[in-house]
């Protein structure tokens, strides 16, 4: 279980979002704990503190349910390691219809079990590399992705899943400005329209983080994505 320090400071961060749903809460919680206990044997997070983890992790990714709506939305989680942010997601926004994709196998396997553990309806944990995923492209509403890599590459990996009319989200630090210059030329490539970066402090901490919306405009170009070893030789 989570310290009763932990789960107020869960309750009061979700509370300052006008996020007050207490079951939501309790969920999140208990996924944490998961995480945090397959921890010790696996590398999932190297925050390890549950306070910590709380703000860092499940604040931080509960900042997207108030920036766009997610409810009724096919979404998929790129690069999603430990499940963030598609879990947190997930647990706030129930009738999300959510694919968690990773290439590494053994974190797949952890959020196939902590989905059915939970009881968790309409979730789909892929093994794969984004570039391999050619059967889901075009598929969603929304792509999420907290993965550490630049907005240019993420942008070529994630895009080609959303449909027409729809968003990639990328979670970033606050500096987004150079990244979002470098990928100039990529976003609209690749068929996305920058929409806005919603810079949002983390409740309780004087971080401040970016989430860069893209919006699909145009059908992104079949040669797109390349192999990983191209984009990153030779990124858009």
């Amino acid at each position: 279980m989570l310290n009763e320090n932990a789960v107020s400071v869960l309750r009061d961060g979700l509370a300052a979002y006008g996020l007050t749903d207490g079951a939501a809460a309790e969920a999140l919680g208990e996924y944490l704990e998961r995480v945090l206990e397959r921890n010790r044997v696996m590398n999932l997070t190297a925050i390890t503190d549950p306070v910590e983890a709380v703000r860092l992790h499940l604040l931080d990714c509960a900042a997207l349910v108030r920036q766009y709506d997610f409810a009724g939305k096919r979404v998929i989680d790129v690069g999603c390691g430990a499940g963030l942010p598609g879990m947190p997601v997930k647990l706030l926004v129930p009738s999300v219809s959510l694919t968690l994709l990773d290439a590494t196998e053994k974190k797949i396997d952890f959020l196939r079990e902590t989905a059915s553990a939970m009881g968790l309806a309409d979730v789909t944990c892929t093994a794969k590399r984004a570039e391999e995923a050619a059967e889901l492209r075009e598929r969603f509403d929304a792509a999420v992705s907290r993965a550490v890599a630049p907005l240019n590459i993420l942008a070529e990996l994630c895009l080609p899943f959303v449909r027409m009319g729809g968003v990639f989200c990328a979670m970033k630090a606050k500096s987004a400005g150079e990244e979002l210059r470098a990928a100039s030329r990529a976003i609209p490539t690749l068929g996305g329209r920058v929409r806005e970066c919603a810079e949002y402090t983390i409740p309780g901490t004087d971080v401040t983080h970016c989430a860069v919306w893209i919006e699909k405009t145009a059908p992104t170009p079949s040669g797109y994505p390349r192999r990983y070893a191209k984009i990153k030789q030779k990124p858009l």
